[in-house]
């Protein structure tokens, strides 16, 4: 058995053609949040974006693309071409795009008395906004999941990356009115 397995483990350890060009990831290297006060009441306002680089090199992000749940129309790719520094940080503004409506699960929790606070591929710790929760019912870290393609570019190479992975949309509780 063990002369059998080796060879097979010796196969799936070659490198694979494409693999860097596209790669599935829990933890991808550059975080990025979303933002917009258009998703608390303010219906002219664009998105803001914000990025960390996690890298020792310098990128260039090209685009995020959100994919709609499945039988739903994606939301435009946010095209990007921004610089990123090496273990640094970026962000932009951007004009208002529609990324809520290809996912049914944000408009069924919005309509429950929830607010969208960011879009986001890693799990927000409240801690980050000063919050101290003591209701789990005034806010959540996460309520809505769905997955996003990633690209960029290793500009100190020309090495293009895409990566698809989780987004996570979280949400805080409306204040009564």
């Amino acid at each position: 058995m063990r002369l059998v397995l080796k060879p097979l483990m010796m196969i799936l350890l070659l490198p694979q053609p494409g693999l860097a060009a596209e790669q599935l990831v829990d933890n991808a290297p550059v975080k990025f949040a979303l933002y917009s006060s258009a998703w608390g009441e303010n219906a002219r306002a664009g998105l803001r974006l914000v990025v960390e680089n996690q890298q020792e090199i310098p990128i260039r992000l090209q685009s995020i693309a959100l994919n709609g749940d499945e039988g739903e129309a994606s939301p435009p790719a946010l095209e990007l071409n921004l610089e990123v520094p090496a273990k640094g940080y970026a962000e932009t503004e951007l004009p208002y795009v529609d990324l809520l409506s290809s996912v049914p699960c944000v408009s069924r929790t919005m309509a429950d008395n929830w607010r969208l606070v960011e879009i986001s591929n890693y799990t927000l710790n409240p801690s980050v906004r000063s919050l101290i929760i003591e209701d789990t019912d005034a806010f959540r870290i996460y309520q809505c999941i769905t997955s996003a393609t990633t690209q960029w570019l290793d500009t100190s190479r020309s090495e293009s990356h895409r990566y698809q992975e989780w987004v996570l949309y979280h949400f805080e509780r409306r204040l009564d009115r």
